[in-house]
């Protein structure tokens, strides 16, 4: 598990932008120290752990990269068409066969050679066959104009060998696993799978199924949440819906702590009287509210509980969205020992026009429209913190910057898709 020190999220009173922020996370955070070797087909989406090095070269050897002939670079004419004998036959895992025509070895003759086939030792240069023309007589006439070394992949000069092939950090993707393969690696190292405690709190919440008292609504924002870890390949434990009860949560976040890597709460974060997650925490940890400048999602709780790393996220929908997308997938990253990158932004025209206050950094949820005029960004009519569907019948997110105050139609904004941000 994590052991982060109480003040590790302290921070000052004054909002913080963005990049302060993930800065932050990443300074104060230290990856989860265990690793293990996984066999390759089950390496997707997990964490490196350490740089690999290239333990071969690729190409191991000089291959044909077309189906042709090979053929020494000197042997041919450079003012028109060399016809040679060929000499000897090359297939992809195949010995070099030697011909009839290779009666005194292959010094001024060709080689047949096929897509994968090793060069023969000498030969330098290959022609696609439907380039060639093939004579009755076991010759072939071989064009001119063909550069030296044409069709060749040469020893190396993909991967060389002890180059580095993976860095540390990475999160292993489909190609990551295929390079891996080529260089005969049959596992790699990666970082222990995260594991997260998520909760939601508020007896106003009821589970989808069950039937609404007076005053409740369905608690969403847990499921939201829940896919969003499964994304980043977390083990997440669901303790479901805690109720207004400080004894209770406490409880809860002290076992959680104790068994995760990190504890997520969706609302009950406030300074109400009805909202004890604050007060449950303090008990035998640390919480630090920060007053982050974005909209929405500007009051986000981080806290130590008992050495682990708590994100108190807010309680309508959206605002727990972007809170996660810029801010959770940050911590879990810096936790997995995840090289984060900041996703980076198309610059599309505006097709709307807004204003806003300068200071945040504002996420409107928007969709990409394409016509005769060309593609542009155009806002969701709902812009509220509760509206779901501002989330799901829309494309991603328009990104307003803080000095920001006034969007004209026409004006170049930052537009986020949003499969770069879950």
């Amino acid at each position: 598990m994590a052991q982060l020190s109480p003040d590790a999220f302290a921070a000052d009173e004054r909002p913080m932008r963005v990049e302060e922020a993930l800065a932050l996370l990443a300074a104060r955070i230290r990856p989860v120290p265990e690793t293990e070797n996984v066999p390759l087909l089950a390496a997707g989406g997990r964490i490196l752990s350490s740089n690999v090095a290239a333990p071969l070269p690729l190409p191991g050897f000089d291959n044909s990269a077309v189906d042709g002939y090979a053929a020494r670079f000197a042997d041919l004419s450079a003012d028109g068409e060399t016809v040679l004998f060929v000499g000897a036959r090359a297939a992809a895992g195949r010995p070099l066969e030697r011909l009839p025509a290779a009666l005194t070895g292959l010094e001024g003759k060709a080689a047949r050679i096929f897509t994968g086939a090793a060069v023969p030792e000498g030969f330098d240069t290959v022609f696609m066959q439907e380039d060639c023309r093939t004579l009755d007589d076991g010759r072939v006439g071989l064009p001119s104009g063909l550069f030296r070394g044409a069709n060749v992949r040469r020893k190396g000069e993909d991967v060389a060998l002890g180059e580095l092939a993976l860095v540390a950090g990475r999160r292993l993707r489909p190609e990551d696993l295929a390079l891996a393969a080529a260089l005969g690696l049959p596992a790699l190292p990666v970082r222990r799978t995260l594991r997260a405690a998520l909760f939601s709190t508020g007896d106003e919440l009821a589970l989808p199924g069950e039937k609404l008292r007076a005053g409740q609504a369905y608690d969403a924002n847990r499921f939201m949440l829940a896919a969003l870890l499964r994304r980043l390949g977390v083990e997440t434990t669901d303790l479901g819906v805690l109720p207004d009860d400080r004894d209770v949560i406490a409880a809860a976040l002290r076992e959680a702590a104790a068994a995760h890597d990190l504890v997520v709460s969706s609302g009950g974060v406030s300074v109400g009287e009805e909202d004890h997650v604050k007060a449950a925490i303090l008990e035998f940890g640390s919480l630090a509210f920060w007053r982050l400048a974005v909209k929405p999602g500007r009051p986000l709780a981080m806290g130590v509980v008992e050495g682990a790393p708590f994100l108190g996220l807010p309680g309508n929908p959206v605002a727990a969205f972007v809170g996660f997308a810029f801010f959770g997938r940050a911590l879990v990253a810096a936790l997995s020992g995840a090289r984060y990158e900041p996703p980076r932004a198309a610059r599309v025209p505006s097709g709307f026009a807004h204003r806003k206050k300068a200071g945040p950094r504002e996420f409107l949820r928007a969709s990409l429209v394409a016509d005769a005029q060309g593609t542009r960004a155009e806002k969701y009519r709902l812009e509220g913190a509760a509206a779901l569907t501002s989330l799901t019948r829309t494309q991603g997110v328009v990104v307003l910057p803080e000095e920001m105050t006034a969007l004209e139609p026409g004006d170049l904004v930052d537009f986020l898709d949003y499969d770069l941000i879950r």
